[in-house]
């Protein structure tokens, strides 16, 4: 697979997790579950399917340092910086220009750097099969997630007839993309059969994923192909300056993915999450008898009748005749809330930010 590559999404900034994930560290930077950021974990389940040669990462300039200084082993020219943020679509636009012109048989994989997944194993095994239809059924493929519940936190693909069945994967025509739904949406598709949950991971032939930005993002195209003439060249950067002001901000999406005109789904089950609320944090970290888990360096808990409760914090942290609650605290901020009010986190920063609070931020 010497002409496969992993690009890593490394932005965002993971709002729902405030007032652990702030600007200055968003939740890819963070220790959330592992002994290890996010970002490093998301670099560690790669090896040994991919060398660190051929993972590059893509972020802004605010947190490179921080990246490069948490995967030294990647190559500097491996990490591409955003002037700014222009949402994923752009984010992979870049990626794919640049690793293109440098191997122009590349297949690329566009990963994320603060999911969790729990079986690395099975999670390699799918991009290696991802990589093998994407060279022989030039066709783009996205890995589905089995859908557990009808979630409406997520993204919908919906499968149609079985292509061929690789390494102990099915692969399968997509037959489209459906944004959240509602609750009564997700039902219907959770009793089909038919639809796995969108993870926002993708493998496809850089020549291919930029020919779908050339039918759909003709704009991005053009100022891509602007780009890819300097790419390892002095005028690298000043180019990149003049492009991005005018590239259209768009996610992956929305950008060609739901107008593809060739997509295959692979579903798979490999304890994927999101990590996208306190809730969804919950139902993953380790829990005791009672059903609470901690996180921080606190040396000691005292709980007197708590059940079902996360407690984030270095202090030591008293709960007494509580159930069902998220408790997080940092240098400045004190938050509880209901685990079933997690998602809501959100409409706190959003005050925040109406307030001018952005030191809060």
């Amino acid at each position: 697979m010497e002409h496969f590559y992993a690009l890593i999404m490394a932005g965002g900034g993971g709002t729902r997790l405030w007032p652990m994930s702030r600007s200055s560290t968003p939740k890819q930077l963070l220790p959330l579950i592992e002994e290890r950021s996010m970002f490093r974990v998301s670099i560690d389940r790669l090896s040994p399917l991919f060398t660190p040669d051929r993972i590059y990462v893509v972020a802004g300039e605010k947190h490179m340092q921080t990246l490069r200084q948490q995967a030294p082993e990647l190559p500097h020219e491996n990490f591409l910086t955003e002037p700014f943020a222009r949402d994923t679509g752009p984010a992979a636009a870049l990626g794919l220009t640049i690793i293109q012109k440098r191997d122009p048989e590349a297949v690329v994989a566009i990963l994320t750097a603060d999911h969790h997944i729990g079986d690395k194993e099975g999670f390699r095994a799918a991009l290696a099969a991802g990589y093998t239809m994407a060279r022989q059924e030039s066709t783009i493929v996205t890995l589905g997630i089995s859908a557990s519940l009808p979630s409406t936190a997520f993204g919908y693909i919906r499968r149609g007839e079985l292509i061929r069945s690789l390494d102990g994967f099915d692969c399968y025509h997509a037959l489209g993309f459906t944004e959240k739904p509602n609750l009564e949406t997700a039902m219907i598709f959770i009793a089909s059969g038919d639809y796995s949950w969108n993870s926002g991971m993708f493998i496809m032939r850089a020549s291919q994923a930029l020919g779908e930005f050339e039918r759909q993002q003709p704009e991005t195209y053009r100022l891509m192909m602007q780009l890819q003439p300097d790419v390892d060249t002095p005028r690298y950067q000043e180019t990149l300056n003049r492009v991005w002001e005018q590239v259209p901000k768009k996610s992956i999406d929305y950008a060609i993915m739901e107008g593809a005109q060739s997509i295959a789904v692979i579903p798979v089950d490999i304890g994927w999450s999101d990590v996208g609320s306190w809730d969804a944090l919950y139902g993953i970290l380790e829990r005791d008898a009672d059903g609470n888990c901690y996180k921080g360096t606190a040396p000691q808990r005292l709980k007197v009748d708590t059940t079902n409760t996360l407690v984030y914090s270095d202090k030591l942290t008293v709960t007494i005749g509580v159930d069902n609650l998220v408790i997080v605290e940092t240098d400045d901020i004190l938050m509880v809330c209901h685990k079933d009010r997690s998602q809501d986190v959100r409409q706190i920063v959003n005050i925040l930010r109406e307030m001018n609070g952005e030191s809060y931020l």
